[in-house]
């Protein structure tokens, strides 16, 4: 029993971050009926702000430390970050400490500008092209963008700690019951999964409760009849396509003490979020999010090693043939709506 709840959160960990993007992803698609293949980069610039971020508080100058002194009796000198200066010994060292979840504050704004220059750049141009062009430019645009950040940032992964508090690990099974010691599992990681569980939730309810939100579905249902009512549908999928880049870049911020960033991680992650909302199915929100947390799991489970031994390498494409048998079976997906993906 332990064995299979460790791999249950292992899956949650790694549905945590499908479901996040799938659900950009599908709100792209459902909004604009834009087939997004750059959306694995705005995971990734998400990343990398929680890199500029950390390097920024990080910068610091020099000072002679006259309590200690090298062997020669001469004092030492010592990197003394501007932040402390600025904010105290205390409060600056904290700062610093706390700098991923305080990249969520510069991560917000920069994703939603990127989201909305990528939109009414380049995106606009192409709603009503086919899906090919649609997904041949958003791949060029992701080579773009990956290359930018390996040309800025190198092409070697950059550590990102999380903060002291949530570094290490904790007794989870404890916590169930079980015995001491036998689910043993990173604090940052159940972190994660809340915080995705959070944004989720934030997403749906701002849908659902909000007159915008109300607005927007109903253009997702039917874009005409709403646009006759005199309401301008367009700018309200515009600000859309903000917010799934903000939610794409705060997954990857959040993400960045369990992966530390590098230049491809947004391809790592684009393929199986976009097998995730096709498993799920095209536009439905509440299927990316189930998809992205099965799919985390089945995985995961297909990771253990007596199953490796068994099957080698099926870890690597058990996402994929559970996609062909849904796919064969159910052509909309899991809750994709009747006669999506089916004629």
């Amino acid at each position: 029993m332990d064995a299979i709840i460790l791999q249950i959160l292992n899956g949650l960990d790694k549905g945590s971050a499908y479901a996040l993007i799938a659900l950009g992803l599908t709100l792209i698609f459902g909004t604009l009926g834009v087939v997004n293949f750059a959306h694995g980069a705005l995971f990734m610039i998400g990343a990398f702000c929680a890199v500029t971020l950390n390097a920024l508080l990080g910068m610091s100058h020099q000072v002679e430390d006259p309590t200690r002194t090298d062997f020669l009796g001469n004092p030492l000198q010592v990197d003394v970050p501007y932040v402390q200066d600025i904010f105290g010994e205390a409060l600056g060292a904290s700062i610093i400490d706390w700098a991923v979840p305080l990249s969520i504050l510069l991560a917000i704004p920069v994703m939603l500008l990127i989201g909305l220059v990528m939109e009414r750049g380049l995106i606009r141009h192409f709603y009503k092209r086919p899906h090919a062009d649609q997904i041949l430019v958003t791949f060029g645009l992701a080579i773009v963008l990956q290359e930018i950040i390996k040309a800025i940032y190198g092409a070697n992964p950059i550590p990102t700690p999380a903060p002291d508090a949530f570094r290490g690990s904790v007794d989870f099974g404890q916590w169930l019951g079980f015995q001491a010691g036998s689910i043993i599992y990173p604090v940052w990681r159940l972190v994660y999964f809340f915080f995705s569980a959070l944004i989720i939730a934030g997403v749906f309810a701002f849908l659902q409760f909000t007159t915008f939100g109300m607005v927007v579905r109903a253009g997702m249902a039917d874009r005409e009849t709403v646009g006759l009512l005199g309401i301008d549908i367009d700018r309200r999928f515009t600000l859309m396509f903000g917010i799934a880049a903000a939610v794409a870049g705060l997954a990857g911020v959040m993400y960045t003490p369990i992966l530390s960033p590098n230049y491809h991680m947004g391809m790592d992650f684009l393929v199986l979020s976009f097998v995730v909302v096709v498993v799920g199915g095209m536009g439905s929100l509440p299927g990316a999010v189930l998809a992205g947390f099965l799919l985390g799991i089945l995985q995961s489970f297909a990771s253990m090693n007596a199953v490796k031994s068994l099957l080698p390498g099926i870890d690597q494409i058990i996402i994929y043939l559970v996609a062909i048998a849904i796919l064969l079976l159910r052509p909309r997906g899991l809750m994709g709506r009747k006669g999506v993906m089916e004629e």
